[in-house]
């Protein structure tokens, strides 16, 4: 069983930043590909950002984030982050991290993930 614990959640104004983290219990965080996703009331679950776990350096982002999300990972703590920058209100919502082991296919797509986290609250004011 893979546990995924976010944390940083909170909230920020307009043109603020925030930095999510998501720790996972498992032996190897090394060979699991890690993903961001974000859910707002009303709408469908929505591709924020991932990393693979190949170590190649390679991300991806959706494009309402692009430039100004940044994900990375430190596997020496099993730990992937999310640092986001210049938030706006319409990226209020409920941020999830995602797991999948050894995964590098339709990374960008929810069903690809097999791991979960509760999600964390973000919120933007104006």
């Amino acid at each position: 069983q893979v546990l995924l614990v976010e944390s940083g959640g909170g909230v920020v104004q307009a043109g603020g930043s925030l930095r999510l983290s998501c720790t996972a219990s498992v032996l190897i965080f090394s060979s699991y590909s890690m993903g961001w996703f974000r859910q707002a009331p009303g709408k469908e679950r929505e591709f924020v950002a991932t990393i693979p776990w190949s170590g190649d350096d390679i991300t991806y982002y959706g494009g309402s984030v692009k430039g100004r999300f940044t994900i990375s990972r430190d596997n020496a703590k099993n730990t992937v982050y999310l640092q986001m920058n210049s938030l706006k209100p319409e990226d209020t919502a409920v941020y999830y991290c995602a797991a999948t082991r050894f995964g590098d296919k339709g990374l960008v797509t929810a069903s690809t993930y097999n791991y979960w986290g509760q999600g964390t609250q973000v919120t933007v004011s104006s």
